[in-house]
């Protein structure tokens, strides 16, 4: 016998056509199973992150008592920044450095070694980087060379070539804008020009921040190469530019600086030296990133009386592989503008 709603009867028990997976008689283990793997996933992850992040808190205080001073500390405002000094002649060098260079007087020790028997060559350490402290004044252009100057006022550096890697070549423009009657040349190592491709993008210093603070930045340095490894450093340079990486590279004062770097490059569009400052330029001639790079600085070096561009099959940090080159042409170049 057949009875209504039967499937004999032409109607299934379960229309499984309109059937919501939700109304299924699934178990409760089973259930837990599928939320497993998510949650699970969540908390490793979890436990990971605060793995690092604590692992970078501990790391940072012990590693700042393994930091070994160098240079002289000199006074500016109510704080202090750090500046090497090395050679004692006539002639003044002083080289600034470029964007996130964690100790600019350790990094430029082979481009030193070549000048300092010529010149006294001076390397500041902008606040933020090196030994000097950190500060809340906002990274501008201008309060970065009033900074600087007041730096080598107070050692009495009156009358000096300036040498700038990468961004210095912008706050370059506004140094010499302000204290011109100091400055007898400016020599840019790939340094920044005004109205470059891309360099009014703004950087994600958010993002930099969060990474370190996890610690993640510290990982993944610790999987990377040695940057130094077979550059013209020694063991114990290689460890302190190591350190003094971990600690300033994410720190507060060099990710404002990254935040003003759009604006900085920004405001100087269309800037240039004044036509009777002597302009060498050493240019890596081979540079995908900023589309016109060379020509960009011939641009620059064609805007005054006396330019010169030197183009060096290097890296971004051509004194890193090529200070005897940069030397000897500043040499030459500098002799002539006497």
């Amino acid at each position: 016998m057949v009875t209504e709603g039967s499937p004999a009867h032409g109607q299934p028990l379960v229309d499984w056509r309109n059937l919501d997976p939700k109304d299924l008689p699934v178990k409760k283990s089973t259930r837990l199973a599928l939320l497993l793997p998510p949650v699970a996933i969540v908390g490793v992850l979890a436990v990971t992150l605060a793995t690092t992040a604590t692992v970078n808190a501990v790391a940072t205080r012990a590693e700042a008592a393994e930091i070994t001073p160098y240079g002289e500390r000199v006074p500016v405002g109510d704080r202090s920044m750090n500046v090497v000094i090395n050679g004692d002649h006539a002639e003044t060098i002083v080289l600034l450095p470029g964007l996130g260079t964690a100790a600019p007087g350790l990094d430029f020790a082979p481009l030193i070694d070549q000048l300092d028997d010529t010149y006294r060559v001076v390397a500041v350490e902008p606040f933020g980087t090196g030994l000097s402290d950190q500060t809340d004044e906002p990274r501008t252009a201008a309060n970065i060379a009033r900074e600087v100057h007041t730096a080598l006022e107070y050692l009495g550096v009156d009358r000096y070539a300036l040498m700038g890697h990468s961004i210095s070549g912008i706050y370059a423009l506004t140094y010499v804008e302000a204290y011109r009657d100091e400055v007898t040349a400016f020599v840019g190592i790939d340094s920044s020009v005004p109205d470059q491709p891309g360099g009014d993008e703004p950087i994600a210093t958010d993002s930099l921040a969060l990474l370190n603070t996890l610690g993640l930045t510290r990982a993944l340095r610790a999987l990377a190469p040695d940057p130094y490894e077979g550059l013209p450093y020694g063991a114990n340079e290689r460890e302190q530019m190591r350190l003094l990486t971990n600690a300033n590279s994410a720190a507060p004062t060099v990710l404002d600086e990254m935040a003003h770097a759009s604006t900085n490059v920004a405001d100087a569009s269309g800037r240039r030296f004044p036509a009777d400052l002597p302009v060498l330029l050493f240019v890596r001639e081979a540079d995908d990133d900023v589309e016109g790079w060379v020509d960009l600085h011939r641009t620059q070096a064609a805007s005054v009386d006396r330019g010169e561009v030197v183009l060096m099959a290097g890296e971004h940090y051509l004194h890193h592989t090529l200070s005897r080159e940069i030397a000897q042409d500043t040499r030459r170049f500098l002799e002539v503008s006497r």
